[in-house]
């Protein structure tokens, strides 16, 4: 359905659509962490794990949309299952919010720890092993280091200038310093940089209000 036409048409107003994860790119570029930078991306980490890319200063979408997909990413430790329509890529599986539920709950078992301890969320473990829990502490690095690799990765293809952590599970602190951490290992060619997201959950909201801007003056600026 050609959604931007229809509202442009019923609302005789420009109209812009754009993904949310995308939208969080424009934010951070316009007033957060990567304010000013013509070179970053925007890793969100929640229940699943996309990215925003700016490139010269261009919101990278490419040929069909799809830029940024990095969920389906397959790295060091993620399932090499091809994903199916509507199921998560690997990294996703991995590290995304409900994969890591998952796998901490197969570890608890695994180690025939209390049904309740496999009951936390992917960011109160990491809390846990940021605390000394041995099993958690375990968990947290194994899922830093496959950030680690994702970031890596990302970083001798595209060589941004920063890394923007976004999403619930992305902003935690703690997972956050485990994988800059590893990351300070890596140097050659580069060393890629993180820092979280200033915004917050308002990443998508402000990207939304400078798209709508970006929009409107574009519109009159073909009009004057």
């Amino acid at each position: 359905m050609p959604l931007r036409s229809v509202l442009e048409s019923a609302l005789d107003l420009p109209a812009a659509i754009e993904n949310d994860v995308k939208l969080a790119a424009i934010g951070e570029r316009w007033l957060g962490a990567a304010r000013g930078l013509s070179d970053f991306v925007f890793f969100a980490i929640g229940t699943g794990i996309a990215a925003g890319i700016f490139v010269h200063g261009q919101l990278l979408r490419g040929a069909d949309s799809a830029a940024g997909e990095v969920g389906y990413m397959f790295v060091p430790g993620t399932s090499e299952e091809i994903a199916g329509p509507g199921v998560p890529g690997a990294l996703e599986c991995a590290i995304g919010g409900e994969g890591l539920r998952l796998e901490w709950q197969r570890i608890c078992k695994d180690n025939h720890e209390r049904l309740a301890d496999g009951d936390h969320t992917a960011t109160e473990v990491f809390e846990l092993g940021g605390a000394g829990n041995p099993l958690a502490k375990k968990f947290l690095e194994r899922a830093a280091q496959m950030l680690a690799y994702a970031v890596y990765n990302m970083a001798v293809v595209l060589n941004p200038s920063l890394f923007v952590l976004g999403g619930g599970v992305g902003m935690n602190p703690v997972f956050l310093e485990a994988t800059q951490r590893i990351l300070e290992r890596y140097s050659e060619p580069l060393r890629p940089k993180l820092a979280p997201s200033a915004l917050g959950e308002d990443a998508q909201l402000l990207g939304s209000v400078r798209l709508a801007l970006d929009t409107g003056e574009l519109r009159t600026a073909g009009t004057a």
